[in-house]
C-alpha cells in the first residue's frame, strides 16, 4: 500500500510537463548577466518540461517554513492555477519540511534543484558506471526525503515514463524502505569503490602515454572539441548534461607524435555534492591527467562566473593543482566583441578557437604540442643495434635528434618525456646523458594559460 505524499500529479497525454521557476536572491550572490533563471529553465527544458514563468524573491535570508515569503508563495499558487502549470521548480536546494510546505502551499509538485539535476542525470546516465554512480547519488539524497517520494525502492531506478523528479526511490513501508536504503547505498559505495580502483588501474596502464583531459562548463562544447580534434564519433547535443560517461581517443598532435585525450562530465553552479562524490571515479581521467583543456563558452555572458566554478569544482575533486590552459570556445557565436575582449584581458594567456568550424584549432594543437616538448628531457640512449622494439619506441615516445653508431652500439639523442625513463631502462636501454637515476617527478604545477580570474 502506497503512502500518499501530498504529491498531486497532473497527466496530460502527449504534452510535456509545465513548470514555474522559482527563485532566491539572497544578499552577497554573484549576479547573473543572463536571463533570470536561464539556466534553471536550460535544465528543466532537458529534464522534459517547459518553464513557463520565472519568479525571483529578493530577500535577507529564506524562510525557514517554505524557503519563499508568504506573499510570493500566494503570487507562484496563483500562477500555477492561471498557466495549469504541474510543478514548481525551485532554484536552490530545499528541506523536507520546506518541500512539503511549499507543496501544500501552491497545491501542487515542488522539486529543487538538486532533485533536477538528479533527474537529469537518471535520463542521460548510458554506461553501467554512469548508472551506479547517479543510482548513489540518487539513494543519497532520497534517504531524508522518503516520506515525500512515491514509488517504491524496488523499482529500477530511472526506467519508465515518470514525471520529472519521481524516476527515482520512493516508499511504502518507511522504516523498511529506509533500512533498505542504507543497505544498498553500503552495496552501491563497494561496487563504486571497485570500479573507481579498476578506473585507476586503467588511468595508470596510460601513464606512459601524455593524457589531456577536457574540462569545463556544461554545455562548453567540449564533446565537439573532442571530434573536431580526434575525429571520434561522439554524441553531441545543444543541451546541458548530454553527456556523462568518460571518452577517451587518441589524437594525433604532430605526425607520428599522439595523445589520449578524454571528455568527461561537466560541471555547473551548485552542483549536487552527492554527484560529486559518486562521479569521482568518472572525474579520475581530470584528477590523473597531464594537462587540462579548460573550454570555456565564450559566447555565454556568464562566462567569468562559469570558470569561478569549474576551478572551484576542480579543487573539489583534487584536480586544482593539475596544468590547465583556457580555451575561449564558440567564438563564432559571440555576439558583443567587447565581452570576448574582457575575457581574454581576464585570461591573457587563453586561446580563442570555434570547435564548429575549426577555427584556431591549429594554434592550440601547437601550443600543447609546445607544451609536451618543453617538459621533455634530452638524453643520451645507448642500446644494442638489434634491439629495434626500444629504437621504434624511442621514435614513437618522443624526438629522435641524431643517431649514431660507436663502439657496436646504436647512440641516440633524444628529447622525450620524464615518465618514459623506466621504461627506457626495462628495454635494455643505457641511458648515458641527461637523465636522473630515478625518475623524474611530473608535477609543475599551473602553467601559462591557468586563469588568474
Amino acid at each position: 500500500m502506497k503512502v500518499e505524499t501530498g504529491r498531486s500529479v497532473r497527466r496530460h497525454a502527449g504534452r510535456r510537463e509545465r513548470a514555474v521557476l522559482v527563485g532566491l536572491a539572497l544578499p552577497g550572490q554573484a549576479p547573473s548577466y543572463a536571463a533570470p533563471l536561464e539556466e534553471l529553465r536550460r535544465l528543466a527544458d532537458t529534464a522534459g518540461a517547459d518553464g513557463l514563468d520565472a519568479i525571483v524573491q529578493k530577500r535577507q535570508k529564506p524562510d525557514p517554513a517554505t524557503y519563499l515569503g508568504k506573499g510570493k508563495v500566494e503570487e507562484i499558487a496563483a500562477r500555477m492555477q492561471e498557466l495549469d502549470a504541474d510543478l514548481v521548480i525551485v532554484d536552490h536546494d530545499l528541506s523536507p519540511s520546506q518541500a512539503r510546505n511549499l507543496e501544500k502551499a501552491v497545491g501542487g509538485r515542488v522539486i529543487d534543484r538538486t532533485e533536477l539535476i538528479l533527474d537529469i542525470f537518471v535520463r542521460r546516465a548510458r554506461s553501467a558506471l554512469a548508472r551506479l554512480q547517479v543510482e548513489l547519488a540518487q539513494m543519497e539524497y532520497a534517504l531524508p526525503r522518503l516520506k515525500r517520494l512515491w514509488t517504491h525502492l524496488n523499482r529500477e531506478v530511472g526506467m519508465g515514463k515518470a514525471a520529472i523528479g519521481l524516476r527515482g526511490p520512493g516508499e511504502k513501508q518507511i522504516e523498511t524502505d529506509r533500512r533498505l536504503v542504507r543497505k544498498r547505498i553500503r552495496d552501491l559505495r563497494r561496487l563504486l569503490a571497485e570500479k573507481r580502483r579498476h578506473r585507476e588501474r586503467q588511468t595508470k596502464a596510460r601513464s606512459k602515454w601524455f593524457t589531456i583531459c577536457l574540462v569545463g562548463y556544461t554545455n562548453a562544447g567540449k564533446s565537439t572539441l573532442l571530434h573536431a580534434l580526434t575525429g571520434a564519433e561522439v554524441f553531441i547535443q545543444d543541451r546541458l548534461f548530454a553527456t556523462l560517461d568518460t571518452t577517451t581517443r587518441s589524437w594525433e598532435i604532430q605526425s607520428g607524435k599522439r595523445v589520449f585525450l578524454s571528455d568527461t562530465v561537466g560541471f555547473i553552479r551548485d552542483l549536487p555534492h552527492h554527484l560529486v562524490s559518486s562521479f569521482l571515479a568518472t572525474l579520475e581521467e581530470a584528477r590523473q591527467a597531464d594537462l587540462l583543456l579548460h573550454v570555456i563558452d565564450a559566447s555565454d555572458p556568464d562566462a567569468v562566473e562559469h570558470v569561478h566554478v569549474v576551478e572551484h569544482a576542480l579543487s573539489d575533486i583534487g584536480a586544482g593543482g593539475v596544468p590547465r590552459i583556457d580555451i575561449l570556445n564558440q567564438v563564432d557565436a559571440v555576439q558583443d566583441p567587447l565581452m570576448l575582449r574582457f575575457l581574454e584581458d581576464r585570461l591573457p594567456r587563453s586561446i580563442r578557437i570555434s570547435a564548429l568550424t575549426g577555427e584556431g584549432l591549429d594554434v592550440l594543437t601547437e601550443a600543447v604540442h609546445d607544451y609536451v616538448t618543453r617538459r621533455h628531457l634530452e638524453i643520451v640512449v645507448e642500446a644494442d643495434p638489434g634491439n629495434g622494439r626500444l629504437v621504434s619506441a624511442l621514435r614513437e615516445w618522443g624526438e629522435v635528434d641524431e643517431t649514431t653508431w660507436l663502439d657496436g652500439k646504436v647512440v641516440l639523442r633524444v628529447r622525450i618525456a620524464p615518465r618514459y625513463v623506466d621504461s627506457i631502462r626495462r628495454m635494455d636501454g643505457t641511458i648515458v646523458a641527461g637523465a636522473p637515476e630515478e625518475e623524474a617527478p611530473d608535477d609543475e604545477g599551473p602553467i601559462d594559460g591557468q586563469s588568474e580570474l
